[in-house]
């Protein structure tokens, strides 16, 4: 991707006595110590605390309403505009705001594995741990690629300057605003790291699709004879498990592009959650958490600096930020080909789905369109039974274009390189939550590994009556009365009855898109 002309006061900005340009991890870990910013813990990694916020703040989030894009963006609760009036004003207070700290950090870097499409970034921090957080996140640059490197995106990010939302017409005290004309994120009013992440996220899933290049929000790893295999899930359907698969080699576990080549990840690190982590359930990430390691909101015992992960006294959302070269098993650089296996991970809660189904093309794009998976009782507050919650191709917050036009790419792709496409349920089995059990994780790894080997690609399947989708009658290490739903539950009527519930869930979700995938609908989606 070409770079931009950078704006004069950016320019001169850089120019300041007090910037901090491409320091080295060990800099950087020195100077979040010496600013009293973080704690070295026992492993080496540095813990820190992100203060109000734990999380991203999809209520602050902006996009610039500019001429090139004011036709392109799907505007709404997700992709909210703001004008160009009030980001300059922003933009002109956070940089005479930076102007007088004492000194700032700035990360030059990429947004993408493959150098045909990688974006140059850079990132202009407030924080030393921010900025050793982008060393760690985004990918690095040799020495030559630094020599010539000129941004084409760059991320401003002042977490201590808080917006007037009177003054300044925010939302909020906080702000993450992105304007794709003047090729800049700006970020104010929070700590939490992930906001700088997410929103090159956000500008790749513009401008990758732009280029011809499918955008994805999902984890993939390569197998020996180099079968490549994407996993779309959204939190807790196992994604992260399930492709940390020691006999394949992790591509990224995130963040993704599918072109013309093949499959590239657009980060050079990973952002895992680690709350309950531990190295008997997890090791890979576990042994990641070395020198150079950004641990947000871990709580440390105070004499030993050794991390409990389990207390999530701060928030359940505990994160470890780390290079992918952290993990043993990786494929360097991070990229493969054309994926032969496609993964769609759900957790039903309501217990109807089959644990796994092969998917037709019109299925996988409507499935891929409706995102399902379901919230738990007691995971938030006044959730007192299972509720199905859709995100939109699994990544709903970070799109800006259009869903139909991500789920159409995926169609095109599925077709020109014959990717199967499977939907797995690491849900409930036997009847719904509180009544029956979650699917055991050695049946559902012996499914993944069958379908993964290209086993299921042929075999003998029945169709469910209710949701439309194949079931195979067979697979290897899986009692073949698990694999229809319908048999596991003791009383069929009470399963034909919350299988319609859940249909009509997904058919009421799927409204927003009957005007423009109506097809994707009558093919793909439930049938009773």
């Amino acid at each position: 991707m070409n770079s931009v002309h950078i704006p004069n006061e950016l320019k001169l900005l850089l120019q300041e006595s007090q910037v901090q340009v491409q320091l080295s991890v060990p800099q950087l870990v020195e100077k979040v110590l010496e600013r009293k910013e973080g704690t070295l813990t026992s492993t080496g990694a540095v813990c820190v605390t992100t203060g109000k916020y734990t999380g991203r703040s999809p209520q602050d989030k902006f996009i610039v309403l500019e001429e090139s894009t004011k036709n392109k963006i799907a505007w709404g609760t997700t992709n909210q505009p703001i004008s160009e009036e009030i980001f300059t004003g922003l933009y002109h207070k956070v940089l005479d705001y930076l102007r007088r700290k004492d000194e700032f950090f700035v990360f030059k870097g990429f947004a993408g594995a493959d150098k045909k499409s990688r974006l140059p970034i850079q990132v202009i921090n407030e924080m030393a741990w921010h900025n050793l957080f982008a060393e760690q996140l985004f990918i690095r640059p040799t020495e030559e690629e630094l020599l010539t490197h000129e941004a084409g995106f760059t991320v401003i990010s002042a977490p201590n300057f808080k917006a007037d939302p009177v003054i300044d017409g925010t939302n909020s005290e906080t702000f993450i605003i992105i304007s794709f004309e003047q090729r800049i994120v700006l970020i104010g009013g929070t700590e939490y790291a992930g906001e700088m992440k997410k929103s090159i996220f956000s500008v790749m899933n513009f401008l990758l699709p732009e280029n011809h290049i499918f955008s994805m929000h999902c984890s993939a790893n390569v197998g020996l004879e180099g079968d490549v295999a994407l996993f779309f899930g959204l939190s807790g359907t196992g994604k992260t498990t399930l492709s940390a698969d020691p006999t394949r080699r992790l591509i990224g576990d995130d963040e993704h592009g599918w072109s013309s080549n093949g499959v590239f990840n657009i980060e050079g690190g990973c952002y895992a959650k680690c709350i309950n982590l531990s190295r008997e359930k997890e090791p890979q990430i576990f042994d990641a958490i070395r020198f150079g390691t950004v641990l947000e909101n871990v709580i440390l015992n105070l004499e030993s600096r050794i991390p409990d992960y389990d207390d999530g006294t701060l928030t359940e959302n505990t994160r470890a930020a780390y290079p992918m070269e952290a993990i043993d098993n990786i494929v360097q650089p991070s990229i493969a080909g054309h994926p032969n296996t496609i993964v769609f991970l759900t957790a039903d809660a309501f217990g109807v789905l089959p644990p796994i189904a092969k998917l037709t093309k019109e299925q996988a794009m409507y499935h891929f369109l409706s995102g399902y998976t379901s919230k738990l009782a007691g995971t938030e507050r006044g959730v007192t039974s299972p509720e199905a919650t859709f995100s939109t191709c699994f990544g709903a917050p970070f799109l800006p274009l259009p869903a139909t036009r991500y789920a159409e790419m995926l169609g095109e792709k599925i077709l020109e390189h014959n990717a199967n496409v499977f939907l797995v349920n690491t849900g409930w089995t036997g009847g719904e939550y509180g009544i029956g059990n979650r699917m055991k994780l050695s049946y559902t790894r012996a499914m993944v590994q069958a379908a993964l080997e290209g086993e299921l690609n042929h075999v003998e399947t029945v169709t469910d009556n209710i949701f439309g989708l194949n079931i195979p009658i067979h697979v290897a290490g899986v009692p073949d009365e698990v694999l229809q739903p319908s048999k596991t539950w003791p009383d069929s009527q009470a399963y034909e009855k919350k299988a319609k519930e859940l249909a009509a869930k997904f058919r009421e979700n799927f409204k927003k898109f009957s005007s423009v995938a109506a097809d994707i609908e009558g093919k793909g989606g439930p049938i009773a």
